[in-house]
């Protein structure tokens, strides 16, 4: 490559990693304690606020409306009774257990008429940030040259010191606090928290709105889907987090979003608050082969197949559809996020991109005479060698044992009672766990069909043993491929006729007396040998070298960024996304990702009408919605005699933005986060101001369904709404 070419891509790497603050670019995951480094480039671009305004500890700010959903989502408090807004499919998990055939709340929405109806999650959370505090210099000069280059020593360091901080920051209160790493241990940072544990569901469109164009649409612009759900945070009467009870009341929030009427317009500043999850914007060029060549083909490859079988099973009847609604969902969200990944980081020559950067980097570090960092990636490279076996081995087995057959995570649930039995007869013990067994099979089979599941074993069976390195396979499997003339079908089916762990019948008869010749039968059951040998070739052939190596990569990776730092210390850094609150700040804007391509930035209701099919599973219509388009009856929520829909801005999100506010200048809602474009996707690790944008519904077309669709005003009338024709607040009529 020639000096000039690898001069021309270093700079505009150089531009996508951490360029100067200008009108074009939008990159930038900024964490709330730093917002007063950037506070006026975003009043330039059009913030009203100060950076106080978003982030206080002295009084009430943005950040105190916004919640940590569940483990991992994003959602905001829109009324001062503790109701928070989330996306359709950050819920799904509460709407799909509150339905069954008879009461299908996933199809027809659910509207909580008063606070009564309700409906309690168990295990559903909302957490609030009440402090962030960089504590990079209580715990990195404490690192001692002992522990560096033991990674595991340099945790179980971190993590000495971390306690001592941890503890000082909670004591005498109720709040948890962690300390987390950014930049791979270059700095660390406090984290105190609020976490309420009894949150309802309180509305939820059908899933013919809050999903409406399904996969199909899924990553893609134009949409017309309204991905929203309410909930509402119950506290104690002591206004603090408390287990689910009766005696709880709805929560009083510190800060209550409003919502704006107004709407948006091409070139509108606005910004994005939430809990991105992960960002890979500083891997090397050896990480990036592995992900476009290796990792995301095998994985889409998996789930191509997984998906084939499940969307058949969900399109031949309303129990199959239920019972998979879920696990489909999570199998195809990822699977088509891959496919548009990959194809982005080839479009932008993310590969030849990072090489030319890092020559760049090599050359200017020995120029200043700094070997180390040029060290850092030539152990990297090493590295990388080694790694990709156990990488690709580490996610085939992801895809095959929590993404594939059930069969393999179920049965291995029981090594306990087979392996243990003598034990737990001993401490009379063994009825209690045959018990518990026998409940979660019975829930196991209420919640997956064994004939899917069959179908879905033979899918992925002959794919898994393409992919996988032959040294790292589980033993039970055949030795010899049988991928020729469908021998897996033969196999798979073998298997489910003999083992006990695919008919409930067999298993109920071993549980229900578990005797030591019944749990013997088990133990030599072929579908619990097999869950058994993917777990055992996993822990002792994988999990050991992938942590090491793993290791080696982290350390290297810390030294290579503190490197990008200390060389071009000219530039403006912001360190990974890993779930915790961070802020991003852009424009409406629509794009043009494509050659001949141009798109607008926002959509109507003329759009869903458009796309309706009736009786289609993904683009059929209510009647209800049908109707009010006909009669152009959107209340004060539509424009000119249309409904807005959804829209696009530049900002820069992630997996964990799911359900996140975008807010104008003044910090008031006007749409709700929930997908990226397709030509987006490979932001985590290259962002392209040009093409990446993020989609929202519009915060009208929430209002109106809440209001006039579904008849919900009551709820309306819980929040604060700013008009179009002033600042004032107000609260609507409620319609019926």
């Amino acid at each position: 490559m020639r000096a000039s070419t690898i001069q021309a891509i270093a700079a505009s790497l150089m531009f996508a990693f951490a360029g100067p603050f200008n009108a074009r670019s939008h990159e930038g995951m900024w964490l709330p304690t730093l917002l007063k480094s950037i506070e006026g480039d975003l009043q330039s671009s059009g913030l009203k606020l100060s950076a106080e305004d978003i982030y206080s500890i002295n009084r009430s700010s943005l950040k105190d409306a916004i919640v940590l959903f569940g483990g991992g989502c994003t959602a905001e408090v829109i009324s001062g009774q503790g109701l928070i807004l989330t996306n359709h499919h950050c819920g799904f998990s509460a709407i799909t257990d509150h339905s069954t055939v008879e009461n299908d709340r996933l199809k027809n929405g659910f509207w909580a008429a008063t606070k009564a109806d309700e409906l309690r999650n168990p295990s559903l959370t909302a957490t609030f940030v009440v402090r962030m505090e960089d504590v990079t210099e209580r715990i990195v000069p404490f690192i001692t040259s002992a522990v560096e280059g033991n990674e595991q020593a340099r945790r179980d360091l971190v993590a000495q010191l971390s306690k001592t901080i941890i503890d000082e920051a909670v004591a005498g209160t109720h709040y948890k606090a962690v300390v987390r790493p950014f930049n791979y241990g270059n700095s660390y940072y406090l984290i105190v928290t609020e976490t309420f544990r009894d949150v309802r569901l309180v509305g939820a469109p059908p899933a013919s709105i809050g999903k409406y164009g399904g996969d199909t649409d899924n990553w893609m612009w134009p949409r017309h889907n309204a991905d929203f759900s309410l909930f509402r945070i119950y506290a104690g009467p002591d206004g603090k987090p408390s287990d689910p009870s009766d005696a709880n009341v709805p929560f009083a929030p510190r800060h209550v979003l409003p919502i704006s009427l107004e709407g948006v317009k091409e070139g509108d500043f606005a910004m994005i608050f939430g809990f991105p999850g992960q960002t890979q914007r500083y891997l090397t060029s050896y990480a990036v082969e592995y992900v476009q060549e290796e990792q995301d083909p095998a994985r889409i490859a998996m789930r191509t197949a997984s998906l084939g079988v499940i969307d058949a099973a969900m399109a031949s009847s309303d129990r199959l559809r239920l019972m998979y609604a879920d696990k489909q969902a999570g199998i195809s969200n990822a699977w088509k996020k891959w496919i548009g990944q990959r194809r982005g980081l080839k479009e932008l020559r993310t590969l030849e991109v990072k090489r030319a950067y890092e020559e760049a980097y090599n050359t200017k570090a020995m120029e200043l005479v700094k070997p180390e960092y040029a060290q850092a990636l030539v152990t990297l490279k090493a590295a990388y060698g080694d790694y990709v076996p156990f990488a690709i081995a580490r996610d085939l087995y992801v895809e095959m044992v929590f993404y594939g057959p059930e069969l393999l995570r179920f049965a291995d649930a029981f090594k306990d009672l087979i392996e243990q039995q003598e034990v737990l007869r001993k401490d009379g013990k063994i009825g209690a766990e045959a018990t518990k067994l026998l409940q979660a099979a019975e829930a196991h089979f209420a919640a997956h069909d064994p004939q899917v599941e069959k179908r879905v074993m033979k899918a992925l069976l002959p794919i898994y043993r393409q992919h996988m390195p032959a040294h790292l396979l589980p033993d039970a499997l055949p030795a010899k491929d049988l991928s020729q003339k469908g021998h897996w079908y033969a196999w798979v089916d073998e298997l489910y006729a003999r083992s006990a762990f695919t008919d409930l019948e067999r298993l109920r008869k071993a549980l229900r007396k578990p005797s030591p010749g019944a749990l013997k039968r088990l133990a030599k059951d072929p579908g619990y040998k097999l869950a058994r040998s993917f777990q055992q070739a996993f822990l002792n052939k994988v999990k050991p070298a992938h942590a090491q190596l793993s290791d080696r990569i982290e350390g290297a990776m810390r030294t290579y960024v503190k490197g990008m730092m200390e060389l071009y210390p000219e530039k403006n850094y912001w360190p990974d996304a890993n779930s915790t609150l961070r802020l991003s700040y852009g424009k409406v804007e629509g794009s043009a990702p494509r050659d001949g391509v141009s798109f607008l930035h926002y959509t109507t209701l003329d759009g869903v009408v458009e796309k309706h099919i009736p009786g289609d599973a993904e683009f059929d219509l209510p009647q209800r919605l049908i109707d009010l388009y006909r009669a152009k009856d959107f209340g004060r929520y539509g424009v000119d005699g249309s409904m807005p829909v959804c829209f696009t801005s530049s900002l820069h999100t992630t997996g964990g933005n799911s359900g996140s506010p975008v807010l104008n200048g003044r910090g008031e809602l006007i749409g709700l986060n929930f997908d990226r474009s397709w030509e987006s996707t490979m932001s985590d690790i290259q962002f392209d101001p040009d093409k990446c944008r993020n989609i929202c519904v519009d915060a009208r077309y929430i209002l109106f369904l809440i209001d006039k669709f579904a008849g919900a005003g009551h709820l309306v009338a819980e929040m604060n709404l700013v008009e179009r024709d002033g600042p004032r607040t107000i609260n609507l009529p409620i319609h019926r």
